[in-house]
């Protein structure tokens, strides 16, 4: 349970009643973690228009991709489970069962692995990172561009895991994910 109080569903209005209304329709119920990032709509709705423009650059498999990987370095089940099933739409349980349990031997590009360690190295140890962890990503074909879009969205992922945890949020297990993925998902970090 979370270490603050929360709107119920039932009583949200304005913005709030529009934020708990997306996860309605997305996992038929508000998760915990909505609720109490809601509590400061405005920046929730930031937040979520930071990741929309992350995302329209990227692409929703390279943001989910470096979205696990930061959720790993976070040691963060919240984001893991969540995005775990956000990467459902866009690769089989088979794929992201594998990514959660070694993404680098889970059959992906040297360019997913790369950028996966560096936005699991964002989560971990952003301070000691140079040029060199940027031009491992050159080298393999990323543009400058695409590497501020990785850092962003691995950054991002890193408040909204870091906020979610400090706040005491219960970890949720979001429907449509088989035991086996669950298990991989919330396997120790």
């Amino acid at each position: 349970m979370a270490i603050i109080q929360t709107v119920d569903p039932g009583e949200a209005t304005g913005a709030v009643a529009e934020i708990y209304a997306k996860d309605e329709r997305d996992l038929g119920y508000v998760a915990e973690y909505t609720r109490v990032m809601a509590a400061n709509p405005e920046a929730y709705q930031a937040w979520e228009q930071l990741i929309r423009a992350i995302v329209s650059q990227l692409g929703v498999r390279r943001y989910e991709l470096v979205t696990l990987a930061a959720a790993e370095g976070t040691h963060s089940q919240h984001c893991r489970l969540a995005h775990g099933r956000k990467t459902l739409a866009v690769m089989d349980a088979d794929a992201v069962e594998a990514i959660a349990r070694d993404y680098r031997n889970a059959g992906l590009s040297d360019a997913e692995v790369a950028m996966m360690e560096y936005a699991e190295r964002i989560s971990t140890d952003a301070a000691s990172m140079t040029e060199a962890d940027s031009q491992r990503l050159r080298d393999l074909g990323f543009t400058d561009r695409e590497i501020v879009d990785i850092t962003l969205a691995a950054a991002a992922r890193n408040y909204f895991s870091r906020a979610i945890q400090a706040l005491g949020v219960s970890v949720e297990v979001p429907p449509g994910l088989s035991d086996s993925l669950r298990s991989a998902l919330l396997a120790p970090l």
